[in-house]
C-alpha cells in the first residue's frame, strides 16, 4: 500500500483523497447504483419495514438523493413499530441542523441518529401504550452507509471479496451485556436476571424486570422501564468504489441463519431474488416461528450495471483489512487515506447508552433559526437560560462540564436521568 501513494493508482485503486476532493467540488460525482428487494413471511404480525430511495438532501436537487431502509420488530403487540416506522425518520432529519454541506452532513448524521432514536421513544411512550420495537435504521447516501440500531434486527456488509461484516451489535442480555446495565436497571428499580421457576431454579435467557424483556435496548417497553433505552448503536462506513451488499433482516432469519450463512445462500443473485432467497433459507432451516422478514440492498459501482459476483474461492488478502479503526475524532483525515478493492473504511462507531457521551460536545449547532438554543432531542426552542446541559451531573459520565452544550429541555433531562438511572423511572418489580 505504502508504495501506491503518491502515484497514479493501478487499475480501479482510486485515492481517498481524490474522490472525497471531487466530491467536494462537485456533488455529481459519479454515484453508485443502489437496487434493493425485500421478501417477507409473517406470523405475528409485528414486523414492519421502511424503503425510501427518493430522499434528497437538498430539495429539488436529484444529485443529493439518498436512500433509507429500515426494519422494524414489534413485540408486545405492533403499535410501537408502526409509530416508529411513520415517525423516525423525519425526527433523524428535524435533528439536523440546516445548510450544510455534504461531508457536514454525513458527520452530523450519527448525532442526528441517537437524537431520532430517542424522541421517537419519548413520544410514543406519552401515548401510554405498553409495546415496543427493534429498530436498524440505514441510510445509504453514495458510498457512505450509515447505520442505527437498538434490539436484535441486525444489518451485515457483504464486501467484494467476500469479507462478511456486522454493522450492528445485538442487544440481547444474553449475547450482549452492556457495560452499564446493570447499574441502569437496578438504580431504577429493576433487576437482571433469568426466570425463577418453583423450588429457585433459574430457567431461559437473562431478561429486565419488571417485564421480563430479553434486550436492553428498544424502542418503547414503558411497562418494563426506562432503563431499556432508545440509544442506537451508530456505525457509519465509506465502501470503496467495488461496492457491496447489504442485508438487513428481522431476528426470524438470524435466529435461523448465521451471518456467513445469508450472505453465501444470495450471493450471484439480484437484490429482489436475493432477499427471498434469505428468506426461504430462513424457513427451510427454522421454520416459521417468528416473522421473517428481510431487506437486500445491492450498492454497485456505475460502470457496473450486474449484481455484486460471487467472490473467489480463495480468501482475499484484504480481508483482515475490511475495517481499519480509526478514533471518532479522525473523520477530516480521511484524505490521508487510500481507497482500494476489497477495503471499507471506518467513519465512525460508538455504542455508548448514555446520552450525554452520544450527543457529543459540540454546541456551535444547537440555535435555532430564531436565535434561542434548541434541545438537542426534541427540537424545542430554549431561552439560553432555560437549557440543562447534558454533561451536568452524570453519574455515569467521567466529566461533568454543565455549562457545555448540547442542552436539553426539563421534560427530555428527566427521560435522560430516568434511562441513566438517576431517577426511578416508576416502575417497580412486583
Amino acid at each position: 500500500m505504502a508504495s501506491g501513494v503518491g502515484r497514479r493508482p493501478r487499475g480501479n485503486l482510486v485515492p481517498l483523497a481524490a474522490l472525497i476532493s471531487r466530491e467536494m467540488r462537485n456533488e455529481k460525482m459519479e454515484k453508485p447504483t443502489v437496487r434493493h428487494g425485500y421478501a417477507a413471511q409473517s406470523r405475528k404480525g409485528e414486523d414492519y419495514f421502511l424503503i425510501k430511495t427518493d430522499c434528497q438532501r437538498v430539495p429539488g436537487n436529484s444529485s443529493s438523493t439518498y436512500s433509507v431502509f429500515a426494519i422494524f420488530d414489534g413485540h408486545n403487540g405492533n403499535a410501537a413499530a408502526i409509530f416508529t416506522r411513520e415517525n423516525l425518520l423525519n425526527h433523524v432529519l428535524g435533528a439536523l441542523p440546516r445548510g450544510l454541506g455534504w461531508e457536514e452532513w454525513l458527520q452530523a448524521l450519527p448525532r442526528a441518529l441517537v437524537a431520532g432514536f430517542v424522541k421517537t421513544d419519548k413520544e410514543f411512550q406519552s401515548r401510554g401504550e405498553t409495546s415496543g420495537t427493534t429498530a436498524t435504521f440505514v441510510i445509504v447516501d453514495g458510498w457512505t452507509v450509515t447505520v442505527a440500531s437498538v434490539g436484535d434486527t441486525r444489518c451485515i456488509l457483504d464486501a467484494q471479496g467476500g469479507a462478511i461484516s456486522t454493522l450492528t451489535v445485538d442487544h440481547r442480555l444474553e449475547e450482549n451485556m452492556e457495560e452499564y446495565v446493570r447499574e441502569r436497571v437496578t438504580a431504577s428499580g429493576g433487576e437482571v436476571g433469568r426466570l425463577s421457576i418453583v423450588g429457585g431454579a433459574e430457567i431461559g435467557p437473562l431478561r429486565c424486570w419488571p417485564g421480563g424483556l430479553c434486550l436492553s435496548r428498544s424502542i418503547g417497553d414503558m411497562d418494563v422501564g426506562e432503563f431499556i433505552v432508545p440509544i442506537p448503536y451508530v456505525k457509519q462506513v465509506k465502501l470503496s468504489n467495488a461496492g457491496g451488499r447489504l442485508i438487513i433482516a428481522s431476528d426470524g432469519i438470524w435466529d435461523a441463519l448465521s451471518s456467513e450463512m445469508a450472505a453465501k445462500h444470495c450471493r450471484g443473485l439480484p437484490a429482489e431474488l436475493a432477499a427471498r432467497q434469505v428468506v426461504k433459507e430462513a424457513l427451510r432451516t427454522r421454520g416459521l416461528k417468528d416473522d421473517t422478514t428481510c431487506i437486500v440492498v445491492d450498492i454497485i459501482p456505475p460502470e457496473n450495471s450486474t449484481q455484486p459476483s460471487t467472490p473467489p474461492k480463495k480468501q482475499n488478502k484484504l480481508r483482515t483489512l475490511l475495517f481499519r479503526k480509526k478514533s471518532h475524532d479522525s473523520s477530516n483525515k480521511l484524505s490521508k487515506k487510500l481507497s482500494a478493492v476489497g477495503i471499507v473504511e471506518e467513519l465512525f462507531e460508538e455504542g455508548s447508552a448514555m446520552l450525554a457521551e452520544r450527543l457529543g460536545n459540540d454546541d456551535s449547532n444547537m440555535h435555532s433559526a430564531s436565535g434561542l438554543f434548541t434541545c438537542a432531542v426534541c427540537q424545542v426552542d430554549l431561552a439560553p437560560s432555560e437549557g440543562i446541559s447534558v454533561h451536568a451531573g452524570g453519574i455515569f459520565s467521567t466529566s461533568s462540564k454543565p455549562w457545555q452544550g448540547p442542552f436539553l429541555c426539563s421534560d427530555c433531562r428527566n427521560k435522560k436521568d430516568a434511562m441513566e438511572g438517576k431517577r426511578s423511572s416508576g416502575v417497580k418489580v412486583a
